[in-house]
């Protein structure tokens, strides 16, 4: 068994890691209406699960999170391109925390990260291109 706050740890970045990849998503879904891309991206998110989400939902505590106001780079967007760093970088740092707090857990779950973390470093260099085209 885990304890609470590494659990309430690997929850976060859960959350973290699916909202990152999930606003790529989007960008690829809506801005440049390309299917190819976000279906992969959104089953690289489906991929972000664990098998224990129950006893992982009970250790949120968003009350107590000593950082969860923002900061002001945070606040500050300058175009798609820069949302789109913002969060594969989000979900990048993600998918390597939960790699390795999984490690705690299961070998299986570690790799599944590592498996996550390392598509979103090839699909970075790709989509990058793309966006950084439109500016």
């Amino acid at each position: 068994m885990t304890d609470k706050k590494t659990l309430r740890l690997i929850d976060a970045n859960l959350n973290r890691l699916r909202e990152g990849i999930r606003v790529v998503e989007d960008i690829f879904r809506y801005v440049y209406d390309n299917k190819e891309i976000s279906t992969k991206l959104k089953e690289l998110r489906h991929l972000a699960r664990l098998e224990n989400y129950k006893e992982i939902l009970e250790t949120r505590d968003i009350q107590n999170d000593v950082l969860k106001e923002s900061i002001k780079s945070e606040q500050n967007r300058t175009d798609l391109y820069s949302i789109l760093i913002a969060n594969f970088k989000r979900a990048q740092e993600s998918a390597r925390v939960l790699e390795e707090f999984c490690k705690l857990i299961s070998t299986k779950d570690s790799e599944n990260f590592k498996y996550i973390r390392y598509e979103l470093y090839n699909l970075e260099i790709v989509l990058t291109k793309i966006t950084s085209n439109s500016k």
